[in-house]
């Protein structure tokens, strides 16, 4: 298999792993224990990583955008970290789904890894548009399995939050 090749079943396994979170969500009620809050920091670990992978798809490999994607990771880990923290002691985070959260936390790392270690030695920030059929292979698996998911667990917090109020 060529490294394209893992990387697309590394990211499927990635949306997969985000696909399996919500279901976690779910089942354990969020809009009535961890909440908004929860949620909301889900949206901003969604907007950290969709923001990455648009310059991904925008930009030329290169040592600024491994820069910018460094942050943005870093960030996402931060982030997830105060995600975990707000959900500990009001909602049940099963074992399965601390073990899908490794994924979730590792998937970040192991595509800057895959985009730095060969990107051009320059710091600029060129553009360079991906071919079209990378923008649908990787936007529309991503919208349909995580961020439609990911909206209807905030539509359902949202609708939590006003019945308590």
């Amino acid at each position: 298999m060529t490294t394209a090749g893992i990387m697309a079943s590394l990211y499927a396994i990635w949306l997969l792993a985000g696909t399996l979170d919500f279901h976690f969500h779910r089942r354990t009620d969020i809009g009535h224990t961890s909440g908004l809050r929860e949620s909301a920091l889900h949206g901003v670990q969604l907007a950290l990583i969709g923001t990455g992978v648009l310059a991904w798809l925008m930009l030329a490999p290169s040592r600024g955008l491994a820069a910018m994607l460094l942050a943005l990771v870093a960030l996402h880990a931060v982030v997830g970290y105060l995600d975990t923290a707000s959900a500990d002691g009001r909602r049940r985070i099963s074992p399965a789904e601390q073990h899908v959260h490794s994924i979730l936390d590792i998937a970040p790392w192991v595509f800057l890894l895959w985009i730095a270690v060969p990107a051009d030695s320059t710091w600029s920030l060129q553009k360079q548009l991906a071919q079209a059929w990378h923008w649908w292979a990787i936007l529309i698996p991503a919208a349909l399995i995580v961020v439609i998911p990911w909206l209807y667990e905030l539509r359902r917090c949202l609708a939590a939050a006003g019945a308590r109020v």
